[in-house]
This record gives structure tokens, sequence and C-alpha cells, in this order.
């Protein structure tokens, strides 16, 4: 038994019965269990119980053993001259500060199925996926777990976003490309994708976004990669980011993105010119992701992405390549700007504007498939469904947030396993 362990039976009542006793043989009704705190002070806020017939409303403070009581100098600390009612796993010794005020000792052990103490350990478990996979199952998933999951998860990237529209003067457009410019960066280059995004100021995008090659230029010079051109169109991208440098005054701070461990359609070469194009394309791109009604809107507007003619036959500078076809998005890709770009600034733009959107939003993930990466592999093996995005967001979201760092007692899952 842990005090945390037991500070969540209690707020979620989980015992075998509540014809609860006090050490002294009297008859304890809890009237309100209270409200957990998690700050420093009682455990318990304005709870209410009754005993002998008399209502006391104040705090309540647990302990797995009542000499924690005397170890946890609670006695000369004010925070604790309120306390109504002193609960512990075991009574190991009488209190004579509590019972000099009439302050009753509950003690649970007889209350507490020991199956949960099992269970428990069986969350404890090390060198697991998930501390509860011997034991879950798809019925375990409780009712609305994904749409709580995808909506903690969409409201820690809005307060992400919220950050960024604090440094850029609420200029969502700004915001959107940096956000994008970091999921085209894929794991490899999202972070140096983004440094290059906000290396240029926006309003500089909007000027040149009607010349693509101005754009590519733009990203591939700010890259370092214009320095020795060694063909003809690299000349032109060259010339064309002198220019650029000239009017705007650039930064000459060089951003160099990597190549290494990357598979060719994924080179920064690639994937910066397709988000060149993207802005190329779509003049008023954020109105038009913003006023986007459904997933079918939005694979419209970008299925038509595609790098630039040079890079047909080309995945680097000057090497001309046996594959020679445009580079369009795959929709695997496609998604991911969705999921980790689009779909959040959308929300956080709604937010923003007082407009509810939460339902509309979730309809966004349910018309997504599912990711394919080895954490939904190992749901999958698990036996827990997963057929759309948003299900594969939220158990992803969900291993990160409470698998990994061992937090069952926060978990709908451990909650409902432990309760049942």
């Amino acid at each position: 038994m842990t005090e945390k362990l037991l500070q969540y039976l209690w707020n979620y009542k989980v015992f075998k019965h509540f014809d609860f006793k006090d050490i002294e043989g009297n008859s304890v009704e809890i009237i309100d269990f209270g409200k957990w705190n998690t700050d420093s002070g009682p455990d318990f806020l304005l709870a209410k119980i009754k005993i002998n017939k008399v209502i006391f409303a104040g705090n309540i403070e647990l302990h797995v053993k009542s000499s924690d009581w005397i170890f946890h100098n609670h006695s000369q600390d004010p925070n604790y001259q309120n306390i109504i009612l002193h609960v512990v796993f075991q009574n190991d010794t009488d209190i004579e500060e509590l019972s000099k005020k009439n302050i009753p000792t509950l003690e649970l052990k007889d209350y507490i199925d020991p199956d949960i103490f099992h269970r428990y350990e069986k969350l404890s478990e090390e060198n697991q996926f998930i501390p509860c996979e011997k034991i879950v199952s798809q019925n375990k998933i409780p009712v609305n777990f994904h749409k709580e999951n995808i909506l903690k998860k969409l409201e820690a990237k809005s307060k992400e976003i919220e950050k960024s529209l604090e440094q850029y003067k609420n200029n969502f457009e700004a915001v959107l490309f940096h956000h994008l410019a970091y999921s085209f960066g894929l794991k490899v280059n999202a972070f140096i994708f983004k440094q290059i995004a906000e290396n240029v100021d926006f309003t500089i995008i909007n000027k040149i976004r009607q010349n693509e090659t101005q754009l590519e230029a733009l990203f591939f010079g700010i890259s370092g990669w214009l320095e020795n051109p060694v063909d003809d169109q690299m000349k032109i991208w060259k010339r064309e980011f002198d220019f650029i440098t000239a009017k705007f005054t650039i930064s000459d701070v060089k951003i160099h993105p990597k190549f290494l461990r990357l598979r060719p359609p994924n080179f920064p070469t690639l994937r910066l010119s397709q988000l060149a194009n993207l802005y190329y394309q779509h003049q008023n791109l954020f109105s038009k992701l913003i006023n986007s009604k459904n997933s079918d809107d939005l694979f419209e507007i970008i299925k038509n992405v595609k790098a630039s003619e040079y890079w047909d036959n080309h995945f680097n500078f000057g090497k001309i390549s046996t594959v020679d076809q445009p580079k369009f998005l795959s929709k695997d890709f496609m998604e991911l700007i969705i999921l980790n770009a689009i779909l959040p600034v959308k929300y956080t733009y709604h937010k923003f504007h007082r407009e509810e959107i939460s339902t509309e939003i979730l309809d966004f993930y349910k018309k997504i498939s599912s990711e394919k990466n080895s954490i939904i592999d190992s749901w999958k093996n698990l036996g827990i469904q997963c057929k759309t995005a948003l299900e594969s967001q939220s158990l992803i979201y969900h291993h990160k947030n409470y698998c990994e760092t061992k937090n069952c007692l926060n978990c709908g899952i451990g909650f409902k396993l432990l309760k049942e």
C-alpha cells in the first residue's frame, strides 16, 4: 500500500462496502468524501461526515499508518487544524493529539478488496510496453477514452501555439507556416525546418509566394546549399537568392538540414521544394485550411503538392537519378501534415475566437486512417483496436503521457482495471 494508492481509492470510492466504523466502533457516514488536494495541506478538502447524528465539515488527512501523522510533523502545522477525520490503512498507534480533539480515526484495511493490491502490483511490473499489458483488453478501454485523449493532446498543442502567437503578435499565418515547416521536416529535420521558417519574416513569404523559384531559392539559400552551384538550375536559384537577400536584407546565417539515415523521398531538398510548392499553389492557404469542413477538404488542398520539375529526376543537387517521376506527397505524409500541423492550428484558431469546434475536429480524426508505427503495432498486439487516427493519436498520446511515466492511478484504463 502506498499513500498515493490510498488517496486514489478514497477519491474514487473503491471499497467493498461503505458501512464505515471508526477505531472506537462508532458509525461514520461519509456525506462528502471531499475534493482531492494535490497541493500542500490536507489530502481532501471540503469534506462532510456524520458521527452520532452530528455533521462535521472540514478536511480529511490520509496515511498508510496512523503513526505517519507524527512522522510528517502535522501536529504543529496550522494547515491541519481543521481536520475532521484521520483515514489510515493501518492503525498502528493512537495519536494522542487527535484523541484529545475527538477527531475520529478510520482504518480502511478491512474495507479494501485484497485483489486490488495484486492488480496494482501488475501495473508496477517493469520491462513491459505498458504496465498493464498482462491484464488489459479491448473491453477495458473506457467510453470516451479516445475523445478525451485527443482533446487533451489538442489543448497541450494549443498552449504551445499560443506561446508562438504571443511571440509573433497573433499572426496565425506565420505560426501556421512554422508548424507546417516543422512537420515537413519529419523527425530528423523538424526543428531545423522550423528554424529556417522562423529565420524569415513571414511578410517576405507573402511577397514572393507567387514565384515558386524564388520560394525554393529562399529555402535552399538559407540551408547553405547554393554557395557552389553545380548546374544551371542551381545557378538560377543562387541568382534569385542573391536578389532576395539584397532586396529584403535576409540574415546570412545558414541552417543546415540533415540527410543522414533518411530515405531519398524524405530528403530535405524534396521536402523544402514541396513546402515551397504548397505556398505557391495556394495564395490564400491559411483561410482555405481554417474554413475546411472535413478531411476531404484538407486532402483536396494538399493532394497536388509536389516538388518542382528539377526534382523529377533528382534527390540531391547535381545528381541525376534513375528514378524519373514527379515527387508528390504520399497519402501517409499528407495525413501526418494534417494531424501534426493543420488540425492543432485550426483548433487553436477557433478557440482563440471563442468558437466551439471540438466535435468538428474529432470528426477530422475519425475520417483519417490510423498511423503505422511500432507503438500502434504494440497496442494492436495487445488486442486493442486501432483503425482511425482518433484511436491511433489517442493511444500514442496515452502511451507517452501515462504508460511511459507509469501514471496508472490517473489513467482511465488503470482506474477501470482497479475498480472492476
